[in-house]
């Protein structure tokens, strides 16, 4: 089997899974939308993806994505039928990262402090709102990234201060585990805190969706109201090590 029908074949049986869950949780399976990480992946795994009718794709490092992406753009100058990607950022983000990704992703995922969204909102360009996802540290974790939950409030409310910018929702990576089910009361808690703090109108925020579940836990996820997937090892396989 070559890699392009390796990988379209993961690919059907990850939105086989998709569909299934969505399904056992009473939901529509277009409801949830599947993101294809391919941090550390060569640019030919995305034009295989793609051409496997696949289009949100997830990168973690700003200068990788930037890359990757001027590869693909590369592919389609020179004739070949490439579909345009959809790419989101999903990795911590610098602040001297920011410029390769505000206003350049459809969707950036890791908003996690104040002075993070103001750097974005500086960096985007007139006239293009960049949409985003906070991440929260609902777990608490010392070494994780995203807002605190006490510090979740002001952050949103800091959306409302710059025109270049949207909150369409929240973002999470649960501690480590092993089973899938270790996940559920992380995923549950982020979505009733999405239910709770959307009770209050803020200006330029939206909270559609719950970024939340991957390879391994994605069906419960699913069952507690993610939006969006983000699935890597699935559909790519082992990321190389280096």
């Amino acid at each position: 089997m070559s890699r392009t029908d390796e990988i379209a074949a993961r690919l059907r049986d990850v939105r086989t899974r998709i569909s299934a869950a969505a399904t056992a949780a009473g939901r529509a399976p277009g409801d949830v939308a599947l993101i294809a990480v391919s941090k550390k992946m060569p640019p030919t795994d995305v034009v295989a993806a793609l051409a496997a009718g696949q289009l949100d794709f997830g990168e973690n490092y700003a200068q990788e994505l930037r890359d990757k992406r001027t590869a693909i753009d590369t592919v389609a100058a020179a004739g070949s039928a490439v579909a345009a990607a959809r790419w989101h950022f999903i990795g911590p983000l610098q602040a001297n990262k920011v410029k390769y990704v505000a206003g350049k992703v459809a969707l950036l995922h890791t908003i996690d402090s104040i002075a993070l969204l103001d750097e974005v909102a500086r960096r985007t360009p007139a006239g293009a709102p960049q949409a985003c996802l906070v991440q929260v540290n609902v777990a608490g974790e010392e070494r994780k990234h995203g807002v605190a939950l006490a510090e979740l409030p002001a952050l949103l409310d800091r959306f409302g201060a710059h025109a270049q910018v949207r909150c369409a929702g929240l973002m999470l990576i649960p501690p480590l585990g092993e089973e899938a089910e270790a996940s559920r009361p992380h995923f549950a808690a982020l979505r009733a805190l999405r239910d709770a703090v959307r009770a209050k109108p803020r200006p330029n925020v939206d909270l559609v969706h719950l970024s939340m579940g991957m390879s391994h836990d994605l069906e419960v996820a699913i069952a507690e109201g993610a939006t969006l997937v983000r699935v890597g090892t699935a559909i790519f396989g082992e990321r190389p090590s280096t």
